[in-house]
């Protein structure tokens, strides 16, 4: 069954190339400014943006000032003061900042100056509700396909080590709903396109933050229903799942957001085979091309997927050494049979979606 699915995905063209920067710059260079909720050198999302800000201003598209404005309890108050200082300079024709932690500022600070233009990534709390305001998210169905199509073929590849004859595979999401169950209705349709008779074990911490869980399930999973594969989704609270495995021997862990090899300890990132990645600084690259070409998208949602360099996964370090070529082949015509839209990854965000998703998450339990 292994072979024929890889064959068959493997006469789909192969990887799906990701958004790159366009070779004419802007006539005027726009200048913009990178509020950091935190600190640059997190490996992940504010170093994501930076890459791709940094690019940019390579390519003479625009002049940056990124400020730093630290991410501890006592910072926090600096996050809105700074917004209010930035916006009243009328220096920047765009100021950009991320993340959950956000909105509350940034919608407050949007209303007070409405001829500022903002950009906020990976948050869509108040998505359409300001004109002068762009939310950027990313297709998490579109990104869970391809790590569940991974997931699929490795747990199927009993040659490598820690994985036993059993098709089944782990996810463990924070809460249960349509964010979270659209990663994984994705992750399921992917799993079982490599095999219909997979089955998938899912469980939700409700939190985002506790590892101690995650770390129960992982157990419960490797010991009981034979998971050989457990992708974390819970933010910190899905490393516990991580933790697990280490502990067990039993199996690997896939992370998300960013590439968790590169944060992770020497001991977990070692069990980690990759991770499923929100590419920021492309997602940035690709609204600046828009924007270029007169496409005027303040005061919407705009969903980032493959196709636009959104998402995607890890392809080297763990992964170039554990995946076979079979496997490769296969996930990159997977990457590229969603890109065309060969492959149309169901939504928990669609009309129904989400009572679908659950449903789906029901029919595949082990």
């Amino acid at each position: 069954m292994k072979k024929a699915i890889i064959a068959a995905l493997a006469l789909v063209l192969a990887a799906a190339p990701l958004c790159v920067s366009r070779e004419a710059a802007a006539e005027e260079p726009k200048n913009v400014v990178y509020l950091v909720n935190g600190n640059l050198g997190d490996k992940s999302f504010f170093d994501s943006a930076k890459a791709g800000l940094d690019q940019l201003e390579a390519d003479g598209r625009i002049t940056l000032n990124t400020v730093e404005m630290g991410g501890t309890d006592a910072d926090q108050p600096k996050w809105l003061s700074t917004l209010y200082e930035v916006a009243d300079s009328e220096e920047y024709d765009l100021i950009i900042c991320g993340t959950y932690q956000m909105p509350d500022y940034l919608k407050e600070v949007a209303e007070a100056y409405p001829e500022q233009k903002f950009l906020i990534f990976d948050d869509d709390t108040y998505a359409g509700e300001d004109s002068n305001v762009v939310n950027i998210v990313f297709k998490q169905n579109d990104l869970g396909y391809i790590v569940g199509t991974f997931a699929g073929l490795m747990t199927m590849d009993t040659s490598v080590e820690r994985i036993n004859e059993d098709k089944v595979i782990g996810f463990v999401g924070g809460y249960d709903s349509p964010v979270i169950n659209d990663f994984m209705d994705g992750y399921i349709s992917g799993a079982q396109a490599v095999d219909p008779e997979m089955k998938v074990d899912v469980r939700y911490t409700s939190d985002y933050v506790d590892t101690a869980k995650a770390k129960e399930y992982g157990n419960s999973m490797i010991n009981d229903t034979k998971c050989d594969i457990i992708w974390g989704v819970a933010g910190n609270a899905g490393n516990g799942a991580a933790e697990a495995v280490l502990e067990t021997g039993g199996g690997w862990f896939i992370g998300v957001d960013s590439d968790q090899e590169l944060t992770f300890s020497e001991d977990l990132a070692a069990i980690t085979l990759t991770s499923g990645l929100k590419n920021v600084g492309n997602s940035l690259i690709w609204f600046f091309d828009q924007w270029d070409e007169g496409n005027d998208l303040f005061g919407t949602k705009v969903s980032l997927g493959i196709v636009e360099g959104g998402v995607g996964i890890v392809t080297d370090k763990n992964y170039s050494i554990y995946a076979s070529d079979e496997t490769k082949a296969a996930v990159d015509a997977a990457i590229e049979a969603v890109s065309n839209g060969d492959i149309v990854v169901p939504s928990a965000f669609d009309e129904g979606g989400n009572e679908a998703a659950q449903a789906l998450r029901d029919s595949v339990r082990p």
